[in-house]
């Protein structure tokens, strides 16, 4: 491992980005952090990181699009990535991931051996020599079909979880009302996403 490269996380959820973080920093590595896309690539440009563990649903840039510009960019192409996630779980998303180039993909919540038994091995591999982009057209029209898939079922999960809420007791409804909330709070972000697509591809 080079000792001087270091380890990014993306996640914009505090408590899973501290517990990613301190999980590897126990273990020796150099770790740093992004909450968004965004942020991510400035602290790419900066710190040329040997490995990036990335959450997908995240505000102003996802998981996806961060991957697609790495791997557009011959200086970012080979920097393996890893995937968390416990919204995109379906085969559909776990297909698009590998296809934009996603070097492994790893389910929430975290198995801390599994995770630190991929990172293990992904650094011991180096840079990856075969990772090729996607097309954009081939990119943003699967993009778009996964945003779209979750937001209805964010839509679904809303409308099943306000019809609950008014049948339970007042005692019972404080965790369906947390549930609730971010169930809302994600369904705005993938709007927000989906928006931000209109815009670039025109459709």
């Amino acid at each position: 491992m080079n000792e001087k490269a270091p380890i990014l996380v993306v996640e914009d959820v505090p408590d899973t980005l501290e517990l990613v973080k301190v999980t590897l920093t126990f273990k020796g590595y150099n770790v740093i952090t992004a909450r968004n896309g965004r942020e991510a690539l400035e602290m790419i440009q900066q710190s040329h990181p040997a490995l990036i563990v990335t959450d997908i649903l995240m505000p102003q840039m996802d998981g996806f699009s961060l991957v697609h510009r790495l791997r557009i960019d011959p200086e970012t192409r080979g920097i393996p990535v890893i995937f968390l996630s416990a919204t995109y779980v379906a085969p559909e998303d776990k297909e698009f991931a590998a296809a934009i180039g996603v070097t492994r993909f790893l389910e929430k919540p975290i198995i801390i051996d599994e995770f630190l038994r991929t990172v293990s091995e992904l650094l011991s591999h180096g840079l990856l020599a075969d990772s090729k982009p996607l097309d954009a057209r081939r990119f943003f029209e699967g993009y778009r079909e996964r945003l779209e898939v979750k937001l209805k079922q964010k839509v679904s999960q809303i409308a099943r979880t306000q019809s609950m809420l008014e049948t339970l007791p007042e005692e019972e409804k404080k965790s369906f009302k947390v549930s609730l909330q971010e169930a809302i709070e994600e369904r705005d972000e993938i709007q927000a996403l989906l928006d931000q697509i209109h815009k670039q591809t025109g459709k």
